[in-house]
């Protein structure tokens, strides 16, 4: 898509945010999606690997190769957004200087949020994360201090897109840089065979090792809710991103959002 500058944008018509099941407005969304990921947090990774075969690692790291030349620089301020057990921040420091600026690793979920404090620690990267229990739709930074976000599979949880993508653009710097990796519905033959997958075994299995069945329902109900990639690219345009794109990934099951703050 081009610059939100060269044609006037149509406002977002899907969904507005995550609505987990029983939640009745912005604030109960909000407060089901961090139960749910407190609740899951034991199995979280562990699921993570088996249901997607793996491919997790793979875009977690494809996604940080992306902005590689952003992260050797040591003075940018970087945000992991709904960082959860913090495998996109280890992604993201594998490209960090020695002695850089933090990595800033964000999570409303204290047990996900403690768990990759766990990971950070084993991992020899104690000193070069800076961890935040905090909300996205409020990031608790002041505004243009950041000069990269990047979110993977979290994005989709939060209550508001639309809040969420100003509330980005807030904290970003001029020319600042967003990456957002999420899940995505592809389309034809895979997407009808994926579709089943993700509606009747996922859950299955999520049931049976994490024993919360409504967590693994509500995963592949929050992908189906979540905006197509022309919705969500006119959504970053909205919200004053320009050089807006979307990269897929292993034949469109998940991709890579990209802007840069205008």
């Amino acid at each position: 898509m081009s610059s939100s500058t060269e044609h006037e944008v149509a406002k977002p018509v899907s969904a507005k945010g995550a609505l987990p099941e029983g939640a009745q407005n912005e604030a109960e969304a909000a407060e089901k999606v961090r139960d749910m990921f407190d609740s899951i947090a034991p199995s979280y990774d562990m699921l993570n690997h088996l249901l997607s075969g793996s491919m997790d690692r793979v875009w977690w790291w494809r996604a940080a190769k992306t902005f590689d030349y952003v992260l050797k620089q040591p003075d940018v301020r970087v945000l992991d957004l709904c960082c959860g057990t913090g495998d996109m921040t280890l992604a993201l420091l594998k490209y960090r200087p020695k002695g850089g600026e933090k990595v800033i690793a964000l999570d409303f979920s204290q047990q996900m949020l403690s768990r990759g404090v766990e990971k950070f620690r084993a991992a020899g990267y104690a000193d070069a994360v800076e961890p935040i229990e905090a909300d996205a739709m409020q990031i608790p930074l002041p505004d243009r201090s950041l000069d990269l976000i990047v979110s993977a599979f979290g994005f989709r949880n939060l209550a508001n897109y639309d809040a969420a993508l100003r509330e980005l653009h807030r904290v970003l710097k001029p020319g600042g840089m967003l990456g957002i990796l999420e899940c995505n519905k592809p389309g034809g033959m895979l997407g009808k065979m994926y579709l089943q997958y993700f509606e009747h075994v996922l859950p299955w299995i999520g049931r049976r090792v994490s024993g919360d069945g409504s967590a693994y329902s509500y995963l592949p109900a929050s992908v189906a809710r979540f905006p197509q990639p022309p919705d969500m690219l006119n959504r970053m345009e909205h919200a004053h991103f320009y050089s807006v794109q979307w990269t897929p990934y292993t034949f469109g099951v998940a991709g890579l959002y990209q802007g840069i703050k205008a």
